[in-house]
């Protein structure tokens, strides 16, 4: 019976590997009721990690922590401390995608104390490239900068391909947020050729993505445009969530440039819908901030103030360094503050986050 599940779990990784999400997922639920049925442990592990990996990719962040969860008791069970820093790590990216980045920190931290201790290189890399994912969150971008060189650096060394990919695409939208928009570019560019040749499709759409938002940050929206299509094409092949709503935000952004409101409140009230069944508050807050810029091109500056007021409060409350300066300095040009002590402050605010950002006023191509 041990063999046939291994058979099963095998299939379900190399659906996995094809982005065929679903389809892994249900051979996964019958590798683990046939694990539980004959109390194979091992069994019972590699199902319910892979599951909470897969429900983590979809943004069912709730599901796979509690999968996780699980896994980490199966791990007490059989001494595994390898595969519970692993799930560790996995609750830590889970808890990232619903903005709680300080208790996601804490989770990264105790996975990489076992990573070192055991001398696994590649899962001190894994570690550090989520640590870097969290910190851009956190609005700390030269520590993400830091984290994602130190990920690719190891990973180099291990000469692991994909996981080099993923921390050139780390360094990418690290360097965006940066207002450093040719490096951003280059490492898109370099993490898209690299998941081509590895047959990719989650990590072409990422790296689609982040050449749309270079492309949109340099001002060509018509190359941008071409980019995020081909990266919520795939993202909705695949069926990530998250990914697909991240980028379809940043097609609206696109459309608000052009003053094409129509489309542009269209592709923001399917973002902000995904967002809210994620929970995932830096979504919404872009959400917010988009449709309030919207609202004040319209003329309807008093609908625009409250929503700048509501993304403020939830940048606040969950401590998101980036997104609590958009928010002021959107509300600070709502209210007819003058250029000089707007610039001054806006300079301030970001330059203390690391981030180089000309803020110029509505509509203000966010990065």
């Amino acid at each position: 019976m041990e063999d046939r599940i291994f058979k099963i779990i095998n299939t379900a990784d190399k659906l996995r590997q094809r982005a065929r999400y679903k389809d892994s997922l249900m051979l996964l639920k019958k590798s683990l009721s046939l694990s539980k049925k004959y109390g194979d442990l091992n069994g019972m592990l590699d199902s319910t990690i892979a599951m909470a990996d897969i429900y983590r990719m979809l943004g069912d962040f709730d599901r796979a922590v509690k999968n996780y969860e699980d896994a980490l008791e199966i791990c007490e069970a059989l001494g595994d401390e390898l595969t519970a820093a692993d799930s560790m790590t996995g609750i830590g990216l889970s808890l990232k995608g619903m903005g709680m980045w300080r208790e996601a920190i804490k989770f990264i931290n105790s996975a990489k104390k076992v990573y070192d201790a055991k001398k696994d290189k590649k899962g001190a890399a894994f570690s550090l490239w989520a640590e870097a994912g969290i910190w851009r969150v956190a609005g700390d971008i030269k520590k993400a900068i830091q984290k994602a060189h130190g990920s690719k650096e190891l990973f180099s060394s291990l000469n692991f391909k994909s996981g080099i990919a993923y921390a050139v695409c780390a360094l990418g939208g690290a360097h965006r947020i940066a207002g450093k928009f040719k490096e951003s570019m280059d490492y898109y560019k370099q993490a898209n050729e690299m998941f081509h040749g590895l047959r990719d499709k989650f990590g072409a759409a990422y790296s689609h993505c982040g050449i749309g938002n270079a492309y949109r940050m340099n001002g060509n929206l018509q190359d941008a445009l071409k980019h995020f299509k081909k990266a919520s094409n795939l993202y909705e092949k695949i069926g990530d969530i998250v990914s697909y709503s991240y980028t379809i935000w940043s097609l609206a952004n696109v459309y608000k440039m052009k003053n094409d409101f129509v489309n542009a409140r269209l592709y923001i009230k399917k973002a902000s819908n995904n967002f809210k069944k994620t929970k995932d508050p830096r979504g919404i807050i872009y959400c917010d901030l988009t449709l309030g810029e919207i609202d004040f091109m319209g003329g309807r500056k008093r609908y625009s103030e409250k929503r700048f007021i509501s993304a403020l409060s939830m940048a606040e409350s969950h401590d998101f360094k980036l997104e609590k300066c958009h928010s002021q300095m959107l509300l600070m040009e709502v209210k007819g503050q003058k250029g000089g002590i707007k610039s001054a402050k806006a300079e301030n605010c970001y330059k203390k986050l690391g981030v180089h950002l000309n803020f110029t006023g509505i509509p203000f191509n966010m990065p």
